[in-house]
């Protein structure tokens, strides 16, 4: 669901606000600030009434105790991989939108690339998930993304793709899809900040989950 009420604690005029546009002009260059999406005005209402820290306590109370709770993935929710035959080598990646709340578990395969020459691993893992971000605004979907691949979510973060491989004649488009997607990612800075409590990307547990469902199987 898409927020539609904003919550601003701390920011030039702190209250309730019913679109992003009005809430990003009270928090954006504001040291500090403390803002949040809700799907609701009765819900943001109560947040902003007990506070910033009443509702963070609020939220930690109702998240499960992995000490004392099963650990599984967000359901439902999308995979992201890339497998690579050298390094570098042949590199593809996919997106897989996975449904663990169903028997069989439900697994849907929602893109793949072509194969790319003088690829990475992560260069892949990469691609993949600003892949899965796009896909999502296009068809105006929020679920959780999961990548096994700490260096490609940083990347993701930091809107910068810092792989070690040099451009040459072989993966000269796999590096211009590169910087086709750190532009993505820059242009839609505004965009992901908004989605980023419905759309997180995450770490894919695999010493507790097993392989991650969009991969390749060639280990």
């Amino acid at each position: 669901m898409k927020n539609k009420f904003y919550v601003v604690w701390k920011g030039r005029t702190p209250g309730v606000y019913d679109n992003w546009d009005a809430c990003k002009k009270e928090v954006e260059g504001f040291q500090g600030a403390l803002y949040k999406g809700f799907p609701d005005k009765a819900g943001a209402e109560v947040a902003f009434a007990n506070g910033f820290t009443g509702f963070e306590n609020a939220a930690a109370a109702a998240r499960p105790n992995p000490m004392t709770a099963a650990v599984k993935p967000l359901t439902p929710s999308i995979a992201v991989d890339a497998a690579c035959s050298g390094n570098p080598g042949k590199m593809e990646y996919q997106g897989v939108f996975v449904d663990f709340g169903t028997q069989p578990v439900t697994s849907v395969n929602l893109f793949k690339s072509p194969v790319f020459e003088n690829g990475t691993n992560n260069i892949g893992e990469f691609l993949a998930i600003v892949h899965a971000l796009a896909w999502q605004k296009q068809k105006r979907t929020q679920y959780p993304i999961y990548s096994d691949s700490v260096n490609a979510q940083k990347w993701v973060r930091e809107k910068q793709c810092k792989t070690k491989l040099q451009p040459n004649e072989k993966n000269a488009y796999l590096f211009e899809l590169v910087e086709r997607a750190e532009t993505w990612l820059h242009e839609n800075d505004d965009w992901l900040k908004e989605n980023a409590a419905v759309i997180p990307v995450l770490k894919w547990k695999t010493e507790i989950w097993g392989e991650i469902p969009a991969d390749f199987g060639r280990k």
